[in-house]
């Protein structure tokens, strides 16, 4: 039916998707854009080209200027300071996008008629309830894990899901102007009551309206934060019962828009559990089975270790998938938590051979897996079937532009944010490693890219105490010496690794005297703070003591303060280019459970102290006592660019917002945005809270 001469109401649910369709094709040409724009750097890369990551013409400069003014502005978020303290509001693209998806709707629900008239108040009511009914869809094509909009736009499932969050509040506000509207043409007639009574078409939408709120309150971060297990199974049967009312509330003319989100829902469950299968039943990979990487129904069996800090290391060997670094997938480990998955960021590459996770021990399930790796680590080699546990993986999922394809890359990573860089930097060694051999050349457009764009890395991870290095000391160590051996061959590629404790500040002065023992520390181009040594050989490794393993933990120290006037310098931020900078020992942070000392692994020690001692991390790494700045750190990264740069994230909030601000503050400073040599940033931020 229609209105007054205006369009039926059917049409405007398709008006609705006439304009989402557009904004969903735009950002799908955008990824399309990038995917071209990746394979031809990394194509002119290895064609010799001197600035592979520079446009050249003046459409691409364009192109690189738009993208660059884009990103900064939608990046942006004003900070309110609040009891030493800043309020971060959304950012400018998140609002942005929420803004415009409202002012379609109102427009829509209002459009041609005079609110001002009583009489229009029915005619409103339906109109909203039809522009209502044709969001489902979008809603649920933001929700699922397999997400169609995901893979058109290059945006991962778990990036689009406070979109569906908001969506369903939008859902909401015009679900309730549908509802006010009719309770507004009926109120002045006493005839609200008559309706409840009488017509159930009425409290049949009451009843879908009541648990549409409930859906909206219950995916509010406190709530949904207090068991999420919990949430998921009543969002479910919430899900189950909304859809049914809204169909017997709703004239057939548009249950397409309920059958759809219906499809969608089941299409991702069943593209689920095939994966599901596909990737855990041995079955279904034979060849594995064949050469004896696996044995038994299931595929995947994983190694639990405990590490410092109630962490876990969770191995699986030779798994029955690929993957890109900084992905993640759903692990299951029901003989130790039952009827749980958790997300697990992969913290190694496929060229590692293993699928290995970092997983902090909070409460729940984490706990569980943490104590079990307690109890049977340790335990001689016929405990193996004790050790080792059946897993489940879904996945992987998550994307994010190849960092292949920039000229200088910065990752920032706040204690377990690590998982996510690490594999970044791994994978950025892994290209270099290809641009070194020169014997393998990628043939098709459609065959995996090789080799990389990048000359310079420079890598950060922010720490609470030294105890976490355990964690990664042993990759950081040997990504350096890779890197070492390929200065021989690439001179032109820089990598700067940085590791910054801000809480046990008794580290930095026992690396910095472990050294001295090893050889005199050299003046760097980082000034003083940064202590540089030739890499000891593997011979040398061995002759020098004990094992990561084997690190304890035992004292600390009594001291309250090191710095200034008694400031702490562990929490005060490093100018690694001051020459009065240096590595301090920093104790004002009190005793901490967590410091490590090492302790001896023979009596036969050579070593004049009780103590065997062996550095912990590469001795060209920089440790600092103290927080960075991060705006120094990225700004020193853009000078020395010769194309787009990008700058990866991933940690803390607070570290997330700053870096985020830093970035847009740098792209207006440095014009970068304006088709310089530093082109523009792409900045990607993955952030949780402690």
């Amino acid at each position: 039916m229609s209105m007054g001469g205006m369009a039926p109401l059917v049409e405007f649910p398709k008006y609705y998707w006439a304009v989402v369709g557009t904004a969903i094709g735009i950002a799908t040409v955008v990824n399309t854009f990038n995917n071209v724009l990746y394979r031809q750097r990394l194509a002119s890369a290895r064609a010799g080209a001197a600035q592979p990551a520079k446009p050249k013409s003046w459409l691409m400069v364009s192109f690189g200027t738009i993208f660059a003014l884009t990103r900064e502005a939608s990046n942006f978020s004003v900070r309110i300071p609040f009891k030493n303290r800043f309020l971060r509001l959304p950012t400018v693209g998140r609002v942005s996008l929420v803004l415009a998806n409202i002012v379609v709707l109102l427009v829509l629900c209002f459009y041609g008629f005079d609110l001002n008239d009583r009489w229009s108040r029915e005619n409103i009511g339906y109109r909203c309830g039809f522009v209502t009914i044709a969001q489902f869809p979008l809603i649920f094509l933001l929700a699922g894990k397999n997400n169609l909009i995901g893979y058109a736009t290059g945006v991962s499932h778990e990036r689009l899901n406070w979109l569906h969050r908001w969506c369903a509040r939008c859902l909401l506000l015009t679900a309730t102007i549908h509802m006010g509207y009719f309770f507004a043409d009926w109120a002045p007639y006493n005839y609200i009551g008559t309706q409840l009574r009488e017509n159930t078409l009425v409290w049949k939408g009451i009843v879908a309206w009541a648990v549409l709120v409930w859906m909206v309150l219950s995916s509010m971060s406190p709530i949904r934060g207090w068991s999420y297990e919990v949430f998921v199974l009543q969002h479910l049967i919430s899900f189950a019962v909304l859809i049914g009312f809204v169909y017997i509330h709703t004239p057939v003319e548009v249950h397409v828009y309920i059958w759809v989100p219906i499809a969608l829902w089941w299409l991702d469950r069943v593209v689920r559990a095939l994966r599901i299968m596909y990737l855990n039943i041995s079955w279904f990979h034979p060849r594995q089975r064949k050469n004896g990487q696996m044995s038994g129904f299931w595929a995947c069996k994983a190694e639990f270790t405990p590490l410092p800090h109630k962490t876990t290391r969770i191995v699986i060997r030779d798994p029955p998938t690929s993957w890109t670094p900084g992905q993640h997938v759903f692990l299951s480990c029901h003989s130790i938590i039952p009827l749980q998955s958790h997300p697990f960021t992969i913290a190694s590459i496929p060229e590692d051979g293993r699928m290995e996770f970092l997983v902090k021990a909070e409460t729940g399930g984490t706990k569980n897996l943490f104590e079990h790796a307690e109890k049977y680590h340790g335990l001689p080699t016929r405990s193996d079937r004790s050790r080792t546990k059946a897993v489940a993986i879904e996945g992987p999922y998550g994307t994010l532009r190849p960092l292949r394809q920039f000229d200088s890359v910065v990752l920032l990573a706040g204690s377990t944010g690590a998982t996510f860089t690490v594999p970044l930097l791994k994978d950025i060694v892994q290209a270099w490693k290809e641009n070194a051999n020169t014997t393998k050349v990628t043939k098709s457009l459609f065959e995996a890219q090789i080799g990389a764009v990048t000359r310079h890395v420079r890598f950060i991870w922010v720490v609470k105490s030294r105890g976490q290095l355990g964690w990664f000391a042993e990759q950081l160590s040997s990504i350096y010496s890779i890197f070492q051996a390929l200065q021989t061959d690439l001179r032109h590629i820089k990598l700067e690794v940085t590791i910054y404790v801000t809480c046990d500040e008794t580290f930095t002065q026992e690396h910095k005297s472990i050294l001295s023992r090893i050889t005199a520390p050299k003046q760097s181009q980082h000034g003083p703070a940064e202590i540089r040594s030739r890499s000891p050989s593997l011979d040398e490794k061995g002759k020098l003591g004990i094992a990561l393993d084997e690190i304890t933990e035992v004292k600390a120290t009594d001291a309250k303060s090191c710095g200034p006037n008694g400031t702490c310098c562990c929490k005060t931020t490093v100018d690694e280019t001051s020459p009065d900078n240096s590595q301090t020992t920093c104790s004002c942070c009190g005793p901490s459970d967590q410091d490590l000392v090492i302790r001896p692994t023979s009596n036969t020690s050579s070593t004049p102290s009780s103590v065997r001692i062996k550095p912990i991390v590469h001795p060209s790494i920089s440790v600092f006592a103290g927080r960075p700045s991060s705006r120094d750190i990225i700004r020193r990264s853009l000078e020395q660019a010769w194309g787009e740069s990008a700058v990866v994230v991933c940690g803390p909030q607070g570290l997330v917002g700053d870096v985020k601000q830093d970035v847009c503050s740098l792209s207006d400073e440095r014009a970068v945005h304006k088709g310089t040599g530093a082109q523009g940033i792409y900045l990607h931020t993955e952030s949780f809270a402690y």
